[in-house]
């Protein structure tokens, strides 16, 4: 079966033949629900509990009363919602990537796409590097083999089925800039794309990596072709065409058409578009100490490094670049218009697991053709569009702080001694380490999935409760006794998990609140009230944007944060210890990354000491 448009109009995504296997999957998953409005309305106003004063509150509990009285607006939005989710696939996803995605105009590096850094290779050369290279393409090409013949197996949360069709589209897809909003273009329709692309000192190449009878390229046949490659990359004056992805989507959109006027480059582009995926090879990363080296590594692969690094060896329209460096450092970089990290992180569980058994396949004797090295014509225009991004992109880095640590006193498995959600557990940390910092509580985000639901995709949870603000507020007062403190932590770790159960049953409120403004729209009706009041703009001003990203390796993501006087924070918590990024922006002078990696460094060994008191 084919399935057709994922939403008509400007969000264009096309979905690869299927197998049955997955067919099966998709319709196990039961449709999305559309929260009651009543639920929704009085979620609101409970979040909103900790973040304001009383008389502001009250004000804006008059105007959700009469945003949801019977035969209301509110009513009315609802209804519309009720029917859009009978009449499609899910009521919520694609207008949530046209609006969260696809109308962003901000840069994709540092503000939309984030990136997976993996520990550092054991090597430390150039033939090393592309050893690991060729493993690297040849476990994915197994992963896609396993999504196109139904052999992958379906993931599971708490027991249910996860929906599976955002696989198909991790390959061969790609964003495209345009003056008002983006496109999503999937290119596995009809004839499925055969190869890859391969970017080295900004220079692009057409890697075929199947043979002419359909079978993939062996590791050696790989490994061949990538010393090829390197042989016709050396270091020249070319152009970092790359560079001009990383612009202002506007800016971008004006600089694609420009591009595209001239037919080489046009053709150029679209083998970089409709490639399975991209492979950066990269210098080292500029190392200055140890301690930094995670957060240089990190950073690295989510931008580059800069322009004097290798920002140039990127394409970041393109949903998967994996990056691997000589110094051993590699890693994933996505944009997540398409997909969120969740089925990325299964992605690099296989490679992992992959690159730990040997290639039994002997390279067949055939000769090979010489792998495309893309040419551009860059004229003036051309020219200034990558001056002008070179210095865009240099003064969005420069002023990104990165902080990357792995804590190492406890992991996952102590709050589950102590029978805690070890998630909603380092929430609330989050939540304490902020207050500390900047002496408030904030509107904060925890990421969700919605994977459960057919077509979901995620979904926030407010982690600043009124449980929490309680237990914050208590933490550091002498006067309140430690029997005080721990029955109020486990109160505020258990509202954040009550709150994540109802997500997870499809009841979380942010998209719903968001789906129902967005009905007003469609229905060329003015923005609700509620949504114009100043409670609604503070109580969505992200200053915490977070995440919990479990993998089964000690990796960490990382992204910037939402607004310019935030944070963003990525946990990988194991066993016994907890990997973290942080991020901030130097330009405000209110936060910084740093001071609150240290804070959440102590609370998080004085909150082991509330749970384990030392004698």
């Amino acid at each position: 079966m084919i399935l057709g448009r994922f939403q008509p109009g400007p969000c264009r995504i096309w979905f690869s033949r299927v197998s049955l296997k997955q067919e099966l999957c998709f319709s196990s998953v039961p449709p999305q629900p559309v929260p009651p409005l009543a639920h929704t309305l009085q979620g609101y106003l409970k979040a909103l509990e900790p973040l304001l004063p009383p008389e502001e509150l009250s004000h804006t509990c008059r105007m959700v009363q009469e945003f949801g009285r019977p035969g209301g607006l509110g009513a009315r939005l609802q209804k519309g919602l009720e029917k859009r989710a009978r009449n499609t696939k899910n009521w919520i996803a694609d207008r949530w990537v046209q609006w969260a995605y696809l109308e962003s105009r901000q840069p994709l590096p540092v503000h939309s796409s984030p990136a997976i850094s993996l520990p550092r290779r054991d090597f430390n050369d150039w033939r090393s590097q592309l050893v690991f290279a060729s493993k690297l393409i040849a476990a994915v090409l197994d992963f896609k083999s396993k999504i196109k013949s139904g052999h992958l197996p379906v993931d599971y949360m708490r027991g249910k089925p996860l929906c599976m069709e955002l696989y198909p589209l991790l390959f061969s897809s790609c964003r495209i800039p345009g003056p008002k909003h983006d496109y999503l273009a999937h290119y596995g329709r009809s004839r499925a794309p055969t190869h890859i692309t391969v970017v080295r000192n900004y220079q692009f190449f057409q890697l075929e990596v199947y043979n002419s009878d359909g079978t993939p390229l062996t590791e050696s046949q790989i490994h061949s072709q990538l010393l090829r490659i390197r042989s016709q990359s050396w270091k020249t004056d070319k152009e970092p065409m790359g560079i001009l992805t990383s612009e202002h989507r506007h800016t971008w959109g004006e600089a694609y058409n420009r591009l595209l006027r001239d037919k080489l480059n046009k053709e150029s582009v679209k083998l970089i578009e409709t490639g399975l995926f991209s492979l950066c090879l990269d210098s080292p990363v500029m190392r200055i100490s140890d301690e930094k080296y995670a957060s240089r590594k990190a950073a690295q692969v989510l931008h580059g490094g800069g322009t004097f690094s290798n920002s140039g060896n990127r394409w970041f329209d393109k949903t998967l670049q994996f990056v691997v460096g000589e110094d051993g450092s590699w890693g994933l970089l996505y944009e997540q218009a398409t997909a969120e990290g969740p089925p990325v992180a299964t992605l690099l569980d296989h490679i992992l697991h992959y690159c730990e058994t040997p290639d039994p396949k002997r390279a067949p004797l055939v000769p090979l053709a010489m792998p495309k090295k893309l040419y551009f014509h860059i004229d003036r225009d051309i020219k200034r569009d990558i001056e002008h991004a070179k210095q865009n992109l240099d003064i969005l880095i420069n002023d990104l702080d990165v902080n990357v640590f792995n804590f190492k006193k406890f992991g996952k498995e102590l709050p589950k001694t102590q029978g805690l959600s070890p998630n909603s557990f380092f929430q609330v940390a989050l939540q304490l380490a902020y207050y500390r910092v900047h002496n408030e509580v904030c509107p904060s985000c925890d990421i969700a999935s919605q994977r459960m639901f057919r077509g979901g995709r995620t979904e926030y949870v407010r982690s600043p409760t009124k449980e929490a603000l309680k237990f914050i507020q208590a933490f550091d007062d002498p006067s309140v006794s430690r029997e005080a403190k721990l029955e109020l932590f486990r109160h505020a770790v258990n509202a954040h998990s009550a709150l994540t159960d109802l997500t997870l049953k499809g009841l979380g409120i942010e998209r719903h609140l968001l789906g129902l403004k967005l009905q007003a729209i469609e229905e060329g009706l003015s923005i609700p009230k509620i949504f114009m009041d100043t409670a609604y703009g503070l109580a969505t001003h992200w200053k915490l944007r977070t995440g919990q990203v479990p993998a089964n390796t000690d990796s960490v993501m990382c992204f910037g944060p939402l607004v310019p006087d935030g944070y963003a924070i990525c946990y990988n918590p194991q066993a016994d210890h907890v990997h973290f990024s942080i991020t901030a922006f130097n330009c405000c002078e209110e936060t910084h990354a740093e001071t609150l990696a240290l804070t959440l460094k102590d609370t998080l060994c004085q909150l082991q000491e509330l749970l384990q008191p030392t004698v």
